[in-house]
């Protein structure tokens, strides 16, 4: 068993996606706790050594490149076989890949191939006794489990987006790139790709937001939602919502922060009449500055605030979109 951890590297049309990049964050805190080599592995195609450079720079020791015009597509068959033969020949300790479409199909097929156990969504991870503590929301959110797969290997998880922030890279950083070349030639799996397309209207994208506006059970009615749109609007950014607001019929899932929706990582986070559950807590603390607006002194979101207000929303909010106005024409 290689002393290894491994994240999995995602690319789309020969580009990095910036979940490669918040693994390896994860990652290089398990290789030092666990004094092992830190492993990304790269599957796909059209992916140049430069590229793969940025991986060694943002905290991995080695990348192992697996790279043919059959993966340059996700087709999961095709990913979990080519994934299945790096493990099979190296036997790494540990392999964690981002809880995205592709983590969350390619993660859950390839441990059943390899008989070992699977952890998903995970927002918490740490090596303790040479095993993988993989912390997740349970029951709802309700609870914070802590799992261990004891018994079998390769340990492997699936990690939230945007619950670590990349490490700064480091140019002076150095590695090695090995390109490895697949022993089991690719088999013919009645599978196609015929073509992509971007979604078109109404997809929100609150992850990848740099701004957040966020409202809660505190706004009273759905129809008092118009601030929040109005305030992301001035803002420049994304509206996004508590479960409580989502549970009433507010405004549609897509938009609930937290545990049970979208872990969020803005510039700026604003939380508008929302108490701060620990689920919802859990879900913004890696945002940069986070700005609390409710009427209650001792709402839980005040203390992880960078700046608290405590006052009535339908005050306060107008009063900033009043300022902003200002600001605009100088």
């Amino acid at each position: 068993m290689a002393n290894e951890i491994w994240t999995i590297a995602e690319q789309y049309d020969g580009k990095l996606k910036n979940i490669s990049f918040e693994l390896l964050a994860w990652g290089r805190r398990l290789a030092d706790q666990s004094k092992g080599k830190l492993v990304s592995v790269l599957i796909g195609n059209g992916v140049n050594d430069d590229a793969l450079q940025h991986l060694i720079r943002h905290g991995a020791d080695e990348v192992y490149s697996v790279q043919a015009p059959h993966l340059a597509n996700f087709i999961c068959p095709s990913y979990t076989a080519a994934l299945q033969e790096l493990i099979a020949d190296i036997k790494p300790d540990v392999i964690l890949a981002g809880a995205t479409t592709q983590g969350r199909t390619l993660m859950p097929y390839t441990a059943v191939k390899v008989h070992t156990g699977l952890t998903a969504d995970c927002t918490g991870l740490e090596i303790i006794d040479g095993l993988l503590h993989q912390t997740r929301p349970a029951i709802g959110g309700n609870i914070m489990a802590t799992i261990k797969t004891a018994n079998t290997k390769p340990q492997m998880a699936t990690v939230r987006p945007k619950s670590a922030r990349p490490l700064k890279e480091d140019a002076a950083r150095k590695g090695n790139i090995k390109h490895i070349t697949l022993k089991t030639p690719p088999r013919d799996l009645g599978i196609k790709v015929e073509g992509i397309r971007q979604v078109e209207g109404g997809f929100v994208n609150i992850e990848e937001a740099e701004v957040i506006v966020s409202g809660g059970r505190g706004l009273k009615k759905a129809e008092n939602f118009k601030i929040i749109h109005e305030l992301a609007k001035k803002l420049g950014g994304e509206v996004g919502a508590s479960r409580d607001a989502v549970d009433r019929g507010w405004i549609s899932y897509p938009h609930q922060v937290g545990l049970s929706g979208k872990t969020v990582s803005p510039r700026l986070y604003m939380a508008i009449g929302i108490s701060g559950a620990i689920q919802h807590l859990a879900g913004i603390k890696t945002a940069e500055c986070i700005v609390s607006i409710n009427s209650d002194p001792d709402a839980p979101i005040h203390q992880l605030a960078d700046l608290g207000i405590v006052g009535d929303a339908f005050q306060v909010v107008p009063e900033i979109m009043k300022r902003l106005e200002q600001q605009k024409k100088g």
